[in-house]
């Protein structure tokens, strides 16, 4: 009977579980902040996308903030994007999606945060754990696609939907006129034929 040793699965549960996805709503005027705690060499990647809003336009201001205060990384007003950071220090990497800019425009916002610990060379890896390790970064990029293609998917429907119901209202509302339109036609050729009688 084939059994796995825990050390080959230990490190591709680690990076299942250092992998998130989140779904979070940002009110107008307000900003979301979020860390990660990371070793020199580790690798971070974020991505995003604003999948709704309550109005406005489809955007979003992200930044990214070194443990020393330093903001590393600005992407203002877009409404995707995907950030890579090796980290140079040992610390808190804090990342924010903003929508200061938005005074009455609510933004729904799908983010993963996914990362990579770093191992020295001269630690031994064995082949299967190597091989582990790069599956899991491609399911990781498989999952990062799927996502990407589930809010794009929502964002198209929404705008269908939305030039629908235009289209519908402007179908009734042309059919209104039309009528009265031929009600008055009517009513003046009518007025045309009339007998009018003097006494």
């Amino acid at each position: 009977m084939f059994r796995l040793h825990p050390l080959f699965v230990l490190p591709f549960l680690a990076f299942l579980l250092s992998t998130t996805a989140h779904r979070i709503e940002i009110d107008p005027g307000g900003k979301e902040c979020y860390f990660e705690n990371l070793q020199p060499q580790d690798r971070m990647t974020v991505t995003y996308e604003v999948g709704g809003s309550s109005g406005g336009h489809l955007d979003i201001d992200f930044y990214v903030v070194e443990p020393r205060g330093e903001v590393v990384y600005t992407n203002f007003k877009e409404p995707q994007g995907t950030f890579s950071l090796t980290a140079e220090v040992a610390g808190r990497y804090t990342y924010c999606f903003s929508n200061e800019m938005s005074t009455y425009a609510r933004k729904v916002l799908s983010f993963n945060v996914h990362g990579v610990l770093y191992v020295g060379d001269d630690e031994h890896i064995a082949p299967v754990e190597s091989e582990i390790r790069d599956l899991s970064s491609g399911l990781q990029l498989v999952k990062d696609e799927q996502a990407y293609l589930v809010v794009r998917e929502r964002v198209h429907r929404n705008t269908a939907e939305s030039t629908n119901s235009r289209v519908k209202w402007w179908a009734i509302v042309q059919t209104v006129i039309l009528f009265s339109v031929c009600a008055w036609n009517v009513h003046y050729l009518k007025s045309w034929f009339e007998v009018k009688r003097v006494l």
